[in-house]
């Protein structure tokens, strides 16, 4: 076989075909590389602090990471496959994990191997499905509950009170408050640039807002922002304390976002409708909002007039005045009866002269 016939015959470009009056073939292969194996913890040390941010939520997730590899049993893998995966969730799921808490464990995960595939760690991805929720019910403290709450914060921290004042009326996240600086905040309105979703917002203040944000009189330098001489840490601290105090220490629902609740539902229950709620809070999706959405019951007081009507009364005919009248219910004007042909005769025509 010639030189040239063993060229043509060659199927992949990939490999080069050099020879030589000895008929010596040589083979490069420049594009194979070695995927090597890892564990899930070693891929979370090597891009943790380039896909989160650090704060709390990056708290959580390296708790969640180091479960996932506990009961992966640190093992090395190249390619994360399906079975493994189902049989991680099924694990979490005997553990008492809620589809809630799974979903939040898999969307770490799954940034996680999307990272770790588009560097070429792994070589292939499985399919995350997002488990099925059940709608909880939403705690948000009373206006008694707020009261004895907030004193007993007030009792313990005064910034702490100013804070908690703030997280109920602006409805933002502790961590966009902690967040804030003075440049943030203009005449009567505050801006959020720091924000779970990413996007700003900017939203009025309340009187009582107004009068929390401004600093009492201290000695020394004035700090960066109105809340930034607390931590998330103490803050919690303080009230847990708190809490305790007034009775609610049973209650693991009243934690310091049920204040973020609290607002949404005071909205809701306002009449404020739910897409000026979604903004107000900064959610993403409309759909996130739609939660508080049952609240806003006062659309459906008419459906109440309705049902308690008797029928004896004569409303069923008069429907006009019904409240939920509409085209398809409301009897059209009646058109008026046609002239018979004796009195269309006797009436004058169109250019008949008055008598």
């Amino acid at each position: 076989m010639t030189n040239e016939a063993i060229q043509e015959g060659y199927p992949s470009d990939q490999f080069a075909v050099f020879s030589s009056h000895n008929s010596k073939i040589k083979y490069t292969f420049d594009k194979i590389r070695e995927v090597k194996s890892h564990k899930v913890g070693d891929l979370f040390s090597a891009y943790r602090d380039i896909l989160w941010d650090d704060g709390r939520h990056k708290y959580n997730v390296s708790s969640f990471i180091g479960e996932i590899d506990e009961i992966l049993l640190g093992e090395r893998f190249s390619a994360f496959d399906q079975s493994t995966l189902d049989n991680l969730i099924g694990t979490l799921r005997q553990r008492g994990n809620s589809n809630a808490t799974i979903n939040r464990k898999m969307a770490a995960l799954s940034k996680l191997l999307r990272k770790a595939y588009k560097m070429g760690d792994i070589h292939s991805l499985p399919e995350f499905r997002r488990q099925k929720e059940r709608a909880g019910r939403i705690r948000f403290l009373e206006r008694d509950e707020e009261a004895r709450l907030f004193a007993a914060i007030r009792s313990r921290s005064e910034d702490a009170y100013r804070l908690s004042v703030f997280l109920v009326d602006s409805g933002c996240r502790l961590g966009e408050a902690l967040g804030l600086i003075w440049n943030d905040i203009q005449e009567h309105r505050v801006s959020f640039w720091i924000t779970k979703s990413g996007r700003s917002r900017t939203i009025p203040m309340t009187e009582r807002v107004k009068e929390v944000i401004k600093l009492p009189p201290t000695e020394g330098r004035r700090p960066k922002g109105p809340f930034t001489k607390l931590s998330q840490a103490q803050y919690r601290a303080i009230w847990n304390d708190a809490k305790a105090e007034v009775g609610l220490g049973a209650d693991d629902q009243v934690v310091p976002h049920i204040l973020r609740h609290t607002c949404a539902s005071r909205l809701v229950q306002g009449g404020i409708d739910i897409r000026r709620v979604q903004m107000w809070l900064g959610h993403q999706t409309l759909s996130m909002t739609m939660r508080y959405a049952h609240l806003a019951t006062n659309d459906l007081d008419g459906c109440v007039t309705v049902l308690e009507t008797p029928r004896s009364s004569g409303a069923a005919n008069n429907v006009e005045s019904s409240v939920f009248s509409s085209p398809l219910t409301t009897p059209s004007a009646s058109k008026p009866a046609r002239k018979s042909k004796s009195e269309a005769a006797k009436a004058p025509g169109k250019g008949s002269k008055a008598n």
